[in-house]
């Protein structure tokens, strides 16, 4: 098994990159699938997760983003952090791009810079909407109670929540977001559109 990299490589060592093959992301579920269900000692997963970074070419997005992943489910949220934020430089599709950045925040709450984790979950409200939208809430949630918002973060989560049921939905989404927006200091400049019906 390939190590895992300590550190991204420099952006002059990265190469050109096209998409892994479906073999390769085959292969890549099933670790994590393996690491959800059963327990993998931390030093495993990286070397598994390092073999499968390996056959990507240096600087290759996807491999970043992987290598920062295994760091992160291992615990080191800092050494995650650089891979992240190189991930993101390199440029990853849309689906994994948000991923990364909730990854990104959640690891940046766990290492006490839970402000930055708020900004960069905030920035990441202002794009597109997916079907990740609560993920990204509910890691903005525990951003903000870390960072001494917790009613705002109470308001975030349960809009969230409001936004994936059924039965109170409309009663859940304008509670929680008014009170997000009670909370907010700053409510009438980030939020365009934000009033209730």
């Amino acid at each position: 098994m390939t190590a895992l990299p300590q550190q991204p490589p420099t952006p002059s060592d990265a190469a050109e990159h096209s998409a892994p093959a479906g073999s390769w992301e085959e292969r890549l579920a099933a670790v994590w699938y393996q690491a959800r269900t059963a327990r993998i000692p931390d030093d495993e997963l990286r070397a598994t997760v390092g073999t499968l970074v390996a056959e990507l070419p240096v600087g290759h997005p996807v491999a970043l983003y992987e290598a920062g992943s295994a760091w992160d489910s291992t615990g080191s949220p800092e050494q995650a952090i650089a891979f992240y934020r190189a991930a993101l430089d390199a440029g990853l599709a849309p689906d994994r791009r948000r991923q990364t950045v909730i990854q990104l925040a959640s690891s940046l709450r766990n290492v006490g810079r839970a402000d930055e984790a708020v900004a960069v979950l905030r920035a990441e409200r202002r794009e597109p909407s997916d079907d990740l939208d609560a993920q990204l809430d509910a890691f903005l949630a525990l951003a903000l109670a870390d960072a001494g918002s917790a009613r705002e973060g109470v308001g975030v989560a349960v809009a969230a929540l409001g936004s994936l049921v059924q039965r109170y939905h409309r009663s859940l989404t304008a509670y929680g977001e008014e009170m997000e927006l009670d909370a907010r200091p700053d409510a009438s400049s980030d939020d365009e559109g934000a009033d209730l019906p």
